[in-house]
């Protein structure tokens, strides 16, 4: 039966002053349970704060606007990474992974981050699941008093006060004068990259921009599990009609434009034509060829792979196969004449992935 892959918006799960997190469900966006895929958003307002909490799942965050300060620490680590992060910013968090996001009081637009990560060992497959560690909907108000207590070596009432001084759940708004640790410059090695800033991995004039993160620029990519990449076309640009040849599935979110996308299955079946805009996911399935084509606003989009180093095959423009493969055989699949094979091998000699508007 035929999944749908209508590009979806989130829906707030939660929040308060401080701020709400959005996330894609399962039940509208068939796609995460099938590939076992949790794809959420979270949002500060100035001065907000995503309490620490784990997560089920090892994931990918990409750091839409604003900027401010996160907090990490990693299994059987002994002290936290303190990183400052702002737009563009890529961070690799493998499971296990706690962490707490602080959005700069000063700043005059929200802290806004995307999670894209996989769920296959998580509680919920498609769904991200995060253990609060306070507030109402702490892991320890569950506990008895005594049992608190107990572990943290506290008196009953101690331990009850501590427990219960914290009314919100999952997101606070810190109050002036509250205070939080400053960010550390060298806990950003191996553990951040900025999009906008790295070295590109192409970059075709009028045609488009590209920025893979990998083991090679971003170590903890392999513990994830994942790769990544964001893409930037310019207005009425065509990205390439390409699918990831090692059985990959890939998340595409959109942050800004918009345009049209096709999804082609391996049966030769077109199973989406749609229009995409700026704050919508979609899931490519594993081979299922994808093509975009911007508007005149052209366009800019964050995916995961699922594979730390994905391998892409392109179906146009010079790297493409049909200028591997040798004449004959291409007369014989096309079944055509040496003239039109000659035309058509004869295009797209000098343009790679992305596509100028002629």
């Amino acid at each position: 039966m035929a999944v749908d892959l209508t590009p979806r918006q989130p829906t707030k799960a939660y929040g308060g002053d401080g701020g709400a997190y959005y996330e894609w469900s399962p039940a509208e966006l068939p796609m995460l349970g099938v590939a076992s895929i949790g794809a959420a958003k979270l949002s500060l307002a100035a001065g907000g704060m995503s309490l620490p909490s784990y997560s089920d799942s090892a994931k990918v965050a990409y750091v839409l606007q604003g900027k401010g300060t996160c907090g990490i620490v990693l299994p059987e680590a002994t002290k936290e990474k303190v990183v400052a992060v702002k737009e563009g910013d890529a961070l690799a968090l493998p499971f296990g992974v706690l962490t707490w996001w602080h959005s700069t009081p000063e700043s005059a637009t929200e802290l806004v981050v995307l999670f894209l990560g996989d769920t296959s060992k998580g509680h919920k497959p498609g769904q991200f699941t995060n253990f609060q560690l306070t507030g109402s909907s702490g892991i320890f108000t569950g506990f008895s008093t005594e049992f608190v207590g107990r572990a943290w070596d506290l008196k009953e009432a101690d331990a009850a006060k501590l427990v219960s001084t914290q009314p919100a759940s999952g997101i606070v708004k810190l109050t002036a004068g509250q205070k939080i640790p400053e960010p550390v410059p060298e806990d950003r090695k191996d553990m951040a990259l900025n999009c906008l800033e790295a070295k590109l991995d192409v970059d075709i004039p009028n045609g488009g921009r590209v920025v893979v993160l990998n083991t090679m620029n971003l170590p903890l990519v392999k513990e994830v599990g994942l790769g990544a990449d964001l893409v930037r076309i310019d207005a009425h640009s065509m990205c390439s009609p390409g699918f990831s040849c090692d059985s990959a599935y890939q998340v595409t979110y959109i942050v800004r434009g918009s345009g049209r996308v096709q999804v082609v299955g391996p049966d030769g079946k077109r199973v989406l034509e749609t229009r995409i805009e700026g704050g919508s996911l979609f899931i490519v399935p594993r081979f299922h060829v994808v093509s975009k084509i911007a508007d005149a606003s052209g366009m800019e989009w964050f995916s995961i792979i699922t594979t730390p180093n994905p391998i892409f095959s392109h179906l146009a423009g010079k790297t493409s196969v049909w200028k591997a493969i040798s004449p004959e055989v291409l007369e014989a699949a096309f079944n055509t004449t040496p003239e039109m094979e000659k035309l058509f091998r004869s295009k797209r000699l000098d343009s790679e992935i992305f596509f100028a508007p002629n």
